[in-house]
C-alpha cells in the first residue's frame, strides 16, 4: 500500500506528516499484559489530564486548528486522541476492542496524536489522505453516517474510509485482518514519528504477533 498526501490538504495544513506502519498481524482479544499497560497509561491521565490541560496540549492544539482551517468546528468533530483523552478525564474508562485497536489507541494515549488502523483487505493498493468531499460521508463504526466533508480523510478508489477523527465499518480492523496499515497522524510538525512508529512496531510484534513489520513517513 502507498500513502500520499493530497497537495491541496498539505497547503491548508503545512505541518502535517503521517508515519504509515504495515506488515501482519494476529488480531484477538488482547492479553492481560497490553490490558495492564492500557490501565496503567489511562490511571496516569485520570489523575493528571484536566479539560484545560487536554486542549493545550499542543498535538491537540494543533489538530484543532487544522480542523479549523479545513472549515471543520473541532468542538464538534474532535480528533481521536482528544476524544479518548476527555472520556478520561471524565471518569469514563477505556473501552477494549481487539489487540491491534487496543494498541492504536494505547499508541494515541501515549503521544497525543490521532492514530487510526485499518484492514489492508479491505482498501486498495492508492491510498490518498485528502480533504473530505462536499456531502461525501460513510457509516462509521458503531455510529450512524458520519458527516466527512471538510474532515481530513485517506481515501482509495472506493472513496473515503477513515479519518482522525472516526472510521468506516468499511476498513474496520477485525479478528480475521491479517496484513494492516496503522497510521500516526501530527498536525503539529513537531512530534517524533519515527519513534511513535517504533513504540507501535514494538507493541504490534509483541502483543499482536507482528511481522514483516515496515514504516514510511510521508508529508
Amino acid at each position: 500500500m502507498r500513502l500520499t498526501i493530497d497537495p491541496e490538504l498539505k497547503r491548508r495544513c503545512p505541518a502535517l506528516r503521517v508515519a504509515c506502519v504495515q506488515g501482519s498481524v494476529q488480531v484477538s482479544k488482547s492479553a492481560d499484559a497490553l490490558l495492564e499497560l492500557m490501565n496503567a497509561r489511562a490511571a496516569q491521565l485520570s489523575g493528571s489530564t484536566a479539560s484545560a490541560d487536554i486542549a493545550a496540549n499542543h498535538e491537540v492544539a494543533a489538530t484543532r486548528q487544522a480542523y479549523k482551517a479545513l472549515g471543520k468546528d473541532p468542538s464538534r468533530y474532535r480528533g481521536s486522541a482528544e476524544a479518548l483523552l476527555r472520556r478520561l478525564a471524565s471518569g469514563k474508562g477505556l473501552y477494549f476492542i481487539n489487540n491491534l485497536v487496543d494498541i492504536n489507541n494505547l499508541v494515541s494515549l501515549g503521544s497525543f496524536l490521532p492514530v487510526g488502523s485499518y484492514d489492508l483487505a479491505k482498501v486498495g493498493d492508492e491510498i490518498v489522505f485528502r480533504i473530505g468531499r462536499e456531502e461525501e460521508s460513510y457509516k462509521g463504526i458503531g455510529k450512524d453516517v458520519i458527516n466527512i466533508a471538510d474532515l481530513p480523510v485517506f481515501a482509495d478508489s472506493n472513496g473515503a474510509f477513515g479519518s482522525p477523527s472516526s472510521d468506516s465499518e468499511r476498513a474496520m480492523i477485525r479478528e480475521t485482518t491479517t496484513r494492516f496499515a496503522m497510521m500516526i497522524i501530527s498536525f503539529s510538525g513537531k512530534s517524533d514519528l519515527s519513534a511513535w512508529a517504533a513504540r507501535a512496531i514494538e507493541l504490534v510484534g509483541s502483543h499482536a504477533s507482528g511481522s514483516e513489520l515496515a514504516v514510511e513517513i510521508v508529508g
